[in-house]
């Protein structure tokens, strides 16, 4: 890439799309290329190709993606699977027709089976059985890097797929019903220490996911409670005993720039693991985020609830040879985290921006 490419970031507006936006244009890059899903309808073949048609990117990063956390992934599995299919189908064939000289496909490390050997290494894919709560989104994204490796081979495109492990930082969802643990942990304790301070008219200024009828601060507290929020707890689903490796997303929009100015596809091989290398308990995680919030009550487990994969890390030692590592600790990345969080949302101001505050209550 040069600074004058022709750049298509599909999903810019999303956790991933957004840094790789912020990433190129530090770096100089000023011809960028996006469109909202309102103005481009990524699932109807037929609107892709005309875009491509008519704009000729001649570099693209696919962001693009139906994401969520285990309750949302459990509940919308046919949405998961059809959405995420067309959405990489449409976008790498275009690519493939209108001659993009490469393409980069961010996809998850959910692709690797439920009890893969740990670290996780790029070869272990398809040896063994999925999670189940994630399985619609995981052959999805694994359908993506095969579409990628056979246009490669068929066609002799030069087209890259990346696996990322758990993402977090700015431009996150934050909802405390569908984000992934680690911004629903931040919005459960900011929440939770609002209403431990007694600041109830600074939540009730965000009611738009609440149930009709939910206006009075007694109703506010009930519906929260509901949702394991209180002023002396946060409940959290599962029993916080798997591990985890979490990845700020500024971290990975670099690698994802290193990569596409750096190597092709020959390279990497069918696809390379992106992570820190290093795991953590979610018990451990929501002790940090507490902290990291400033929340002085208690941290409950509800061990009714499932907790997935009882471990995930990567081995990142392909990305590593390659040059690549990442740079922000995770303490630090959750207070930037948290920072943007309540820069966006304005709530401890009274004044919440509907905006950029993703994910109402």
């Amino acid at each position: 890439m040069n600074k004058e490419s022709r750049i298509y970031i599909a999903g810019h507006r999303g956790l991933v799309g957004s840094a790789i936006q912020r990433g190129l244009q530090s770096k100089g890059y000023g011809n960028l290329i996006a469109r909202t899903s309102r103005e481009l309808d990524l699932r109807r073949q037929s609107d892709v190709e005309a875009f491509f048609e008519r704009e000729r990117p001649e570099y693209v990063f696919l962001s693009a993606a139906k994401v969520g956390g285990i309750l949302a992934n459990n509940t919308y599995k046919a949405e998961f699977i059809y959405d995420n299919l067309l959405i990489a189908s449409n976008i790498i064939n275009a690519a493939y027709k209108y001659g993009v000289k490469k393409l980069l496909n961010l996809g998850s490390s959910c692709i690797y089976p439920k009890f893969a050997p740990q670290p996780m290494k790029e070869d272990h894919l398809l040896t063994g059985i999925l999670e189940p709560t994630n399985e619609p989104y995981a052959v999805a994204k694994i359908a993506a890097i095969k579409l990628c490796r056979y246009y490669n081979e068929q066609y002799g495109t030069n087209f890259m797929s990346l696996m990322p492990t758990n993402l977090y930082g700015p431009g996150d969802n934050f909802h405390l019903l569908d984000s992934h643990v680690l911004p629903a942990l931040l919005r459960k304790f900011h929440i939770a220490k609002l209403l431990r301070d007694g600041r109830l008219d600074e939540i009730k200024r965000d009611l738009a996911a609440f149930p009709s009828g939910v206006s009075s601060s007694a109703d506010v507290v009930e519906a929260l409670a509901g949702m394991g929020v209180t002023p002396d707890a946060v409940r959290l689903w599962g029993s916080g005993e798997p591990f985890r490796e979490f990845l700020y997303v500024d971290d990975l929009a670099d690698a994802c720039i290193y990569l596409m100015e750096k190597y092709d596809y020959p390279e990497i091989g069918e696809f390379v693991n992106v992570g820190t290398g290093r795991d953590i308990r979610i018990k451990e995680v929501a002790e940090i985020v507490r902290e990291v919030v400033g929340f002085v009550g208690a941290i409950e487990h509800d061990p009714t609830k499932p907790d997935g994969t009882p471990r995930k890390l990567l081995d990142v030692s392909k990305i590593r040879g390659l040059g690549w590592e990442a740079k922000t600790e995770f303490r630090k990345g959750v207070s930037l985290t948290y920072q943007w969080y309540v820069r966006q949302c304005e709530l401890l101001t009274g004044t919440p921006n509907p905006v950029s505050c993703k994910g109402s209550i």
